[in-house]
């Protein structure tokens, strides 16, 4: 039997809600899954791992910091029962980035995270039925991009999609896609030279498609002609994914030893505890995270 860890993000946000109503929802129960849900007792889901109790005092600082380290010790114990194979992959609903740094834990996002626990290089994809997205720099601002866009971060983020559409989604030879990081890819120098200089010459050398311009990449990508579309930096690629699919979508890391998806939504801390919140990208990451399992086992 599968089995799979389920982490229920920060306390005080939509993860401990859309968790319970993912876990009885007909789509996941049929599934045949063995669930271990991860995190602090004090929620309205029951856990199987324990990592302490919730129990928020009403100081937002307090609580804040408070539930980013529940949430970090969550993950952490996620990936100690996942790296020895005692999970085949883990699911993690939607932490608080603030807050998990103030918990404690200096990382900008889960990817970020899941790489330095595992021990390995990682990459962000976002999947869904018409569009994948992999994006080579994740969480840094947008001043810093250019320099953070080297050869070695973009041939990583090409091996790596490669690797795991082969891997994880059946696609043997993915067809792969390079975005461009300028407007207009540059128009030949005028709007910046990295184009030029730096990803078509890598685009090149690994035999990818691009560098395209943004505006018109993510549209050929969804007509069919891409499997997977590169994006030089978090926003680009992550409008794209939210246009084309939002609350559908999956957060994939790739390049870890075990499966780990996650919905493509964040803590929505604003309708928390109002029941409103939808749990179907939940369920997606779930599904998908199961027919990921099935594949690296051949079953």
């Amino acid at each position: 039997m599968i089995r799979l860890g389920l982490t229920l993000g920060d306390p005080r946000g939509i993860g401990p809600e859309i968790a319970a109503r993912a876990l009885h929802d007909p789509r996941v129960a049929g599934l045949g899954v063995q669930w271990r849900v991860i995190g602090p007792h004090g929620t309205e889901t029951a856990v199987h791992e324990v990592v302490g109790y919730w129990a928020p005092t009403g100081n937002a600082t307090v609580d804040a910091a408070a539930a980013g380290r529940l949430a970090g010790l969550a993950v952490e114990r996620a990936v100690q029962l996942a790296l020895p194979g005692e999970l085949d992959g883990v699911v993690t609903a939607p932490i608080d980035k603030a807050a998990l740094k103030a918990g404690g834990y200096d990382f900008p996002g889960h990817t970020e995270m899941l790489a330095a626990l595992a021990g390995v290089p990682t990459t962000m994809m976002l999947a869904s039925d018409r569009l994948r997205v992999v994006l080579a720099t994740t969480h840094i601002a947008l001043r810093d991009v250019p320099a953070a866009v080297t050869r070695a971060a973009l041939v990583q983020a090409i091996e790596t999609t490669r690797a795991g559409l082969g891997r994880d989604f059946g696609i043997p030879v993915p067809r792969v896609a390079l975005c461009a990081l300028n407007p207009h890819a540059g128009d030949h120098g005028r709007f910046g030279s990295e184009d030029d200089d730096l990803l078509a010459p890598v685009a090149r050398a690994m035999d990818v498609a691009g560098p395209f311009p943004a505006d018109t990449v993510f549209v050929r990508a969804m007509r069919g002609e891409f499997d997977a579309v590169i994006a030089p930096d978090h926003d680009v690629g992550m409008t794209a994914i939210k246009v084309a699919r939002f609350g559908s979508a999956v957060n994939v890391t790739l390049g870890l030893p075990f499966v780990r998806t996650s919905p493509d939504h964040g803590t929505a801390l604003d309708i928390a505890g109002q029941g409103v919140a939808s749990a179907e990208s939940l369920v997606k990451a779930m599904e998908t995270a199961v027919e990921m399992v099935r594949r690296r086992q051949g079953l």
